[in-house]
């Protein structure tokens, strides 16, 4: 980490205005040369996370016909994550990849010649299918195969080019459900498939991985008329599907025939939960909450391993086989859909073997929260319902930015194990009408987000040059890049350059957004301020200006809830960022730092200014002034624009 006499300081500004010029305007370079914006020594205590759905990345063609198949549309590959794709992650300031897809799921291809059984689009979502219906946990999908059958030795050699480039690589585990068709053909000696010992005669049994629905066979459900296929005739799509007995559906629903907005292409997994929702396996003791890993796993060494149910023992095998092949961490798929003691027993499990990888989890109900990170061992959780759906209403007028100040008091104590980001595969990209209209729009909300905490941040592939997802893809509709269909990314095909990955088909607003992308997070993980304390700045500068008494309307600071300001510090750095979520109007206020700063500045002679340099733009220099009733900074704010000081002091 930098370091710097108490005299040195450094102050960072994060101008969006090269952001705002028109598409003809001349684009300026990069602020940071390619050499430095990659960090050789990027600190993972706050990673930063690029999810890439992976079959998507690499795909150069752009028919993008609706449902169109693996030939018309085209599809990206292992191999296309070469040395230049994976640089130019790198140089975003990445130190995680989430590789979506790839344990093999269902899809509607033929690999029959690979001993690879046809899937039956009844029970398919799309024509690519959805990578959260596994098939077989120990293999992948051979559609990202240039040689199918080497599909498994193909991954690995990705896993170690990405290593090479000091990244991290993160797959995806299900556990709360599998495709109705699961069959392992690759699993090592003395794996036994799901459900293969199953009493198929009970709802319910401890010992069986599934539920059933005695005496009924599975019935397809009522699909629209464009599916299953976009209504194009296959030898499997007969409204047929052989199960018998019927499974409950991955969500939960216990019909022989469920909804067709229901998981139908999914089985629920049986964790030893009963039907009543009573459990059925040891409980883990209230207290284990503060207690570290080792103890889990010592604990869960202790049990009578007939207690465990065997789907516990199956998705410990599965993530210990993938962490031996070299992966580095999980993502898990509605993780609180499966009890919290099963948690601390896979995590526990996975920490014996690699007490470093990261384990990140989607959970949306806020009130389980602390028992999925404390119990459950989960080193990370989506902030979802909270932080996200704050900035995406801020973002639209539907609400100001004091409701991201309480959104962070929600979780204060939690904060550094909330994951922040503004998209993912299952929500709408930023540029879309549904959200913001324009990728500019979000870029404060990029800045807050990214720096708010100590906690990681995640990116979604093409976000970085403003991807709107407006393809009709088939099953999956616009405002979201499909995950169920064959299809391109055009913005981040631009980018890609037919594998240059140098930005030669972008536009010029394309080119400026990835940089400042580029910027903000190299930022991120490289300033030790942000491994520090979160300071409140807003909710004291709009009582100075008089926002509480007044309504939201501004006072004589200028300080508004269209504004957002917020410290970071400890004894080795400081920190402030102030963000400008009016797409339209100006800000020019006097922000109020005291008292939140003084324990950090405690030597500063009463008449001393602390020097800000500005390092990125045009090396302009402020100053925060120690007035009687403490330190203030004087900030002008274009509309959408951020700021970003940053101070050094020896400790």
């Amino acid at each position: 980490m930098p370091s710097a006499k108490t005299s040195i300081c450094l102050a960072i500004t994060l101008s969006i205005m090269p952001c705002l010029a028109a598409a003809n305007s001349v684009v300026a370079k990069p602020a940071i040369a390619k050499d430095e914006s990659s960090q050789s020594d990027i600190q993972v205590d706050k990673p930063v996370i690029y999810q890439v759905f992976t079959r998507l990345f690499g795909n150069k063609n752009q028919t993008n016909k609706p449902w169109g198949t693996l030939e018309e549309n085209g599809v990206g590959k292992f191999s296309d994550f070469d040395h230049t794709a994976l640089q130019s992650i790198r140089d975003l300031g990445v130190s995680h990849i989430w590789y979506t897809g790839i344990p093999h799921h269902a899809v509607i291809n033929d690999y029959q010649e690979y001993g690879i059984s046809l899937d039956d689009p009844d029970v398919v979502k799309g024509r690519a299918g959805s990578p959260y219906a596994v098939k077989d946990y120990y293999n992948v999908n051979p559609d990202l195969a240039d040689e199918p059958q080497h599909r498994l030795q193909e991954f690995e050699a990705l896993i170690s080019r990405t290593h090479q480039h000091n990244m991290k690589v993160i797959i995806d585990i299900v556990p709360n459900h599998v495709a109705r068709n699961y069959q392992s053909l690759n699993a090592p000696k003395g794996i036994v498939d799901f459900g293969a010992n199953d009493d198929k005669s009970a709802e319910y049994s401890k010992y069986n991985d599934f539920y059933y629905i005695p005496n009924q066979a599975f019935k397809v459900p009522a699909l629209p008329d464009d599916q299953p296929l976009g209504g194009e005739s296959h030898p499997l799509s007969d409204g047929k599907f052989d199960e018998n007995p019927a499974k409950w559906t991955g969500n939960g629903a216990r019909l022989a025939q469920p909804n067709a907005n229901d998981w139908y292409e999914t089985v629920k997994v049986n964790y030893g939960v009963k039907p009543n929702g009573d459990f059925d396996f040891p409980r883990l003791p209230k207290h284990f909450a503060s207690q570290d890993w080792q103890a889990h796993y010592q604990f869960w060494q202790q049990v009578d391993a007939n207690q465990i149910p065997p789907a516990w023992h199956k998705f410990k095998a599965i993530t210990l086989y993938w962490l031996n092949k070299g992966v580095d961490g999980f993502r898990y798929d509605m993780a609180e859909m499966v009890p919290v003691e099963f948690w601390s027993y896979l995590n526990s499990h996975i920490k014996q073997a690699n007490p470093n990888a990261l384990l990140l989890a989607e959970v949306y109900t806020p009130s389980l929260y602390r028992d999925y990170i404390h119990l459950g061992k989960m080193d990370y959780l989506y902030d979802k319902v909270g932080l996200y759906d704050s900035l995406k209403a801020v973002i639209q007028g539907k609400q100001t930015t004091t409701q991201i100040a309480k959104d962070q008091a929600n979780i204060g104590d939690i904060a550094p194990h909330m994951l922040n980001f503004l998209e993912n595969h299952d929500e709408q990209r930023i540029a879309s009408p549904e959200f913001a209209g324009s990728a500019n729009n979000a870029l404060p909300a990029l800045v807050v987000s990214t720096l708010l905490s100590s906690s990681p941040t995640l990116i979604y592939f093409g976000q970085e040059v403003g991807e709107a997802g407006a393809e009709n893809a088939g099953f999956g509709q616009p405002s979201r890049t499909s995950i169920f269909d064959y299809i391109g990314v055009p913005a981040h095909q631009r980018y890609m350059n037919d594998g240059k990955f140098d930005g030669g088909q972008s536009t010029p607003k394309e080119k400026q957004l990835r940089q400042y992308y580029q910027r903000v997070l190299n930022l991120s993980h490289t300033e030790p301020a942000l491994l520090g304390e979160y300071i409140d700045l807003h909710s004291s500068n709009c009582q100075t200006s008089g926002l509480e008494k007044n309504n939201g309307v501004k006072g004589n600071s200028g300080y508004d809830k269209q504004v957002f300001a917020f410290g970071r510090a400890n004894n080795q750095q400081q920190m402030i960022v102030v963000s400008n979520f009016s797409q339209h109007q100006h800000k020019q206020f006097t922000l109020k730092l005291a008292p939140a700063f003084s324990q950090y500045w405690t030597n500063k002679a009463s008449d001393e200014q602390i020097q800000l340099v500005d390092k990125i733009a045009n090396n302009q220099q402020v100053s925060v002034i120690n007035q009687a009733d403490g330190y203030q900074l004087k900030v002008s704010l274009a509309p959408l624009q951020s700021q970003v000081w940053v101070t050094n002091s020896a400790k």
